[in-house]
């Protein structure tokens, strides 16, 4: 299948890209999952983006190119603010009297705690 410059483009930016500095690296670090993990890196923001939609780029043109489904887009994904954790009993004990202690009902002081993290 030929596959024009404006598909590639138009079906790249249904992926969300995600440039993060990595302290372990101590370098930017780009990914835009589910289609790609950790791909690129460098030393400005920028460089790591553009490196990136390059890569997204060439992922949607060899999808497209050998007719295989592209993963399902993450730009126009809907959350519904619910998912559940599995832990052991142990640390939801821990967590649930962390909570108490400060007057904080454990799904409020999860999500703050993950807010922060």
């Amino acid at each position: 299948m030929k596959t024009t410059a404006a598909q590639i483009a138009e079906a790249a930016k249904q992926y969300i890209k995600i440039v993060e500095w990595s302290a372990e690296d101590r370098c930017f670090v780009g990914s835009a999952p589910p289609l790609v993990g950790q791909s690129c890196h460098g030393d400005t923001e920028a460089e790591v983006l553009a490196q990136l939609q390059t890569i997204v780029d060439e992922w949607v043109h060899l999808l497209l190119t050998d007719g295989k489904p592209l993963p399902a887009s993450t730009s126009k994904r809907k959350f519904s603010g619910k998912f559940v954790v599995r832990l052991s009993p142990e640390i939801h004990r821990k967590i649930a009297l962390k909570a108490m202690a400060q007057g904080d009902s454990l799904n409020h002081y999860v999500a703050e705690t993950l807010d922060r993290a």
